[in-house]
């Protein structure tokens, strides 16, 4: 894996992070369910969100402990290969829920790095 600048890596994941909820929040499950483009832009979302989560360097992560960095960096190749069975009720879940400390911590985690890797 090529080694990346943490502070373009953690700009991509807050942007996706943004993104996911501008288009979600005063959503309810049934209007996720029912619109096609929202269910696949937020699964694109999160796929950014996972692969970009990978290429933070484990010190970093632990800034957060609570955050299940593991499975974050694992649900974006259930969403590539798995895609058949991703349920919309549990990607909602995921927004809802989830998604909300993890834009917490990586604010944490942004503002532990210094000016000079943020380009």
């Amino acid at each position: 894996m090529v080694k990346r600048k943490v502070g373009p890596v953690l700009a991509e994941i807050l942007e996706a992070i943004e993104g996911i909820q501008t288009h979600t929040t005063g959503k309810s499950l049934a209007e996720f369910e029912r619109d096609w483009l929202l269910r696949l832009g937020t699964q694109r979302a999160l796929e950014i969100v996972s692969e970009a989560c990978r290429h933070i360097p484990d010190e970093l992560l632990n800034l957060a402990p609570d955050v299940p960095w593991k499975k974050i960096r694992g649900i974006g190749n259930v969403l590539r290969h798995e895609y058949h069975k991703i349920a919309d009720d549990v990607i909602w879940v995921v927004v809802m829920e989830n998604v909300p400390p993890l834009k917490a911590a990586i604010k944490t985690i942004q503002q532990s790095v210094g000016d000079e890797d943020r380009s």
